[in-house]
């Protein structure tokens, strides 16, 4: 047995956000890690000197400091640098064609004129012009000041008076993105680009995606001047930061630790014990940075409340995802080559449909570390939109699987042959991931993308869950699936473990 004062489960993003962060506050953590590398669905791997991302490919908002990202600001809290390579363009395979999209503010209206006309560039502008100062209000109180218990009430204080002033715009952004725009935009293509953007963003389309995740990204992605990220090294070496922090402030992280059940005594949580038998003892709190129905899998029964249990139970799940991961001979391919593509087959299916959108990720385009000389590394992926249903019983070994691998990665070849028509010739290194990868090596419910709660017919629960002691962080409890929603979700949580004086030294220190 061993003690400290918090230990946490999982390290995904949300995860080593909390931990580094607690470590900063100088607190005594242990992560606890089911898989032998860190990160979570944003861990990195090696195959014959290439190395593969398994989740996030698209990055903003980490090269500079002070940044709206809370990825960043966690970064910045913990003293660790993150070096980028900046970019402002992807591709688009759409039915409409062919085009080059940039972020800023004026390139997509050329690209509107283009493709639809005055009367679209007129309601794009006007869109712009509506959500700059929601971006404004969705950016006006940092997470990095929020906390699960009446310690916000001071902790918030400083930023009291902006929020007054944004009052009405808060409340536009509690809404559904499709609230804002329906009466603005009809151009049918706007829609559809914005659905997308949304899907991106949420796993969901417009109609189910917070306002305020979308007025966050048009502040970030839609302003002069702007530029995206790339980490050198990818997201193996964003993951890598977050764990030199939390080791740097004296916190620890055991790999291969695989949680079998959460400790309860006394109604509250103490602690965890490993399928090993070990038990590791906290006294302060235990923090699950695993799925909402993951989390519930390690509660003993009777530990939660019945109808608390089958209410996170019944929360809609994000479809999974198909990856293919890549690596292949660059010798003659165009000088030209983007790190990004954006496929999707057919609008009239919705962006939600299964296979219907698939991304590209070419990193090694920036990075050249990332494959051996002459050589690129390629991850293609099914973005949350592959059933798990046709997948459930299937045994990873057996010919039935094999084949329909096989089968569920072709539209991942099919795109990628729009960019490179010759790349089947051209791998050395070819991997293809399931819904069954996803959930094996992630311990993700259904290899699931995350809860698919849709704007105005529910809430993300938070961190905070009727058993003391316990809380919760990651894609299951605050508002969007990318990095900067469980950075900021990992940030609160340990912020509410925090003493109140540590948090408002922290806040000061950081916005003055």
């Amino acid at each position: 047995m061993s003690n400290t004062e918090v230990v946490v489960i999982g390290s995904g993003i949300g995860g080593l956000s909390c931990a580094a962060l607690l470590a900063r506050y100088g607190i005594d953590v242990t992560v606890v890690e089911s898989h032998s590398i860190a990160g979570g669905a944003a861990h990195a791997f090696e195959r014959n000197g290439y190395k593969f991302e398994s989740g996030p490919s698209l990055y903003s908002g980490l090269s500079y400091t002070p940044s709206p990202n809370p990825l960043r600001q966690v970064l910045d809290a913990i003293g660790e640098d993150l070096p980028c390579v900046n970019y402002n363009t992807w591709g688009c395979y759409l039915p409409e064609g062919y085009f080059d999209a940039q972020v800023g503010a004026d390139q997509f209206c050329e690209i509107l004129q283009q493709l639809r006309g005055d009367k679209a560039v007129a309601e794009w502008r006007k869109l712009q012009e509506i959500m700059t100062p929601l971006g404004k209000s969705a950016t006006a109180l940092p997470p990095s000041a929020l906390r699960y218990d009446l310690g916000a009430v001071l902790t918030m204080g400083k930023f009291a008076p902006a929020l007054l002033q944004q009052a009405a715009n808060v409340i536009k952004l509690t809404g559904s993105f499709s609230n804002i725009i329906d009466g603005v935009i009809t151009d049918p293509f706007i829609r559809n680009w914005l659905d997308l953007l949304c899907f991106l963003l949420s796993g969901l389309p417009a109609d189910g995606t917070i306002a305020a995740e979308v007025a966050f990204m048009f502040a970030d992605w839609y302003r002069p001047h702007v530029q995206l990220d790339y980490p050198i090294g990818g997201s193996g070496a964003l993951v890598d930061a977050l764990v030199r922090g939390l080791n740097k402030h004296g916190g620890k992280l055991i790999l291969n630790a695989h949680v079998e059940q959460v400790l309860v005594e006394n109604n509250r949580a103490v602690g965890v014990r490993l399928r090993s038998g070990q038990e590791i003892r906290a006294s302060k709190a235990v923090v699950s940075n695993a799925s909402v129905w993951d989390t519930l899998k390690l509660i003993p029964e009777g530990a939660l409340p019945k109808r608390y249990a089958e209410k996170q139970q019944a929360i809609p799940e994000c479809d999974s995802f198909m990856h293919l991961h890549l690596g292949i001979d660059a010798a003659g391919l165009p000088e030209n080559l983007g790190i990004h593509y954006i496929v999707v087959n057919d609008w009239d299916k919705g962006v939600t449909a299964p296979q219907n959108v698939v991304v590209v990720s070419i990193p090694s385009v920036l990075d050249s570390s990332l494959a051996p000389v002459g050589k690129h590394v390629i991850h293609v992926y099914t973005p949350g939109n592959e059933p798990y249903a046709i997948w459930q019983g299937k045994e990873r070994n057996s010919e039935e699987y094999a084949l329909l691998k096989q089968e569920r990665a072709e539209v991942m070849w099919q795109a990628l042959e729009r960019i490179i028509p010759d790349i089947r010739s051209r791998c050395e290194v070819s991997l293809v991931g399931t819904p069954l990868t996803h959930g094996r090596f992630l311990r993700r419910h259904h290899g699931s993308y995350g809860p698919a709660i849709a704007a105005g017919k529910g809430l993300f629960p938070g961190g905070n869950t009727p058993l003391s002691g316990l809380l919760c962080c990651g894609d299951s409890t605050f508002p969007g699936i990318g990095l900067p929603a469980v950075a900021a979700s990992g940030m609160i949580v340990a912020n509410t473990i925090a003493p109140v004086q540590q948090h408002l030294q922290y806040i000061s220190e950081t916005f003055g």
